[in-house]
C-alpha cells in the first residue's frame, strides 16, 4: 500500500495532461532541468568554496548584459483569459 503502481503513474500523468495541456508540458520540463542544473551547479561550487579556503581568492563572477539570464531566450507573456 505504500507505494504507487503503474496504474496510478499512468493516472497521474494522465491528469497532469488534461490539466496543463499538451502544449505546456515541454516547456514545463525545460523550465524544470534548467532549475535542476542551476542548483546542481550552486551546490558544487558552495562544495569547491569550503575545500579553497586557504587558496587564492575566488574568481569574481561575469557580469550579465541588459539584466538577462545567459542563454535564456526572452519570453513574452500572453493573456490566458477567453471570452466567450
Amino acid at each position: 500500500m505504500g507505494s504507487l503502481s503503474i496504474w496510478h503513474w499512468l493516472i497521474i500523468a494522465a491528469l497532469f495532461v488534461v490539466f496543463f495541456g499538451a502544449k505546456r508540458m515541454p516547456d514545463a520540463a525545460r523550465s524544470l532541468g534548467r532549475s535542476l542544473r542551476i542548483f546542481k551547479s550552486e551546490v558544487s561550487e558552495m562544495h569547491n568554496d569550503g575545500k579553497s579556503d586557504g587558496a587564492a581568492a575566488a574568481k569574481p563572477a561575469p557580469e550579465l548584459p541588459s539584466g538577462r539570464e545567459t542563454g535564456a531566450p526572452a519570453t513574452e507573456t500572453r493573456s490566458e483569459s477567453k471570452t466567450l
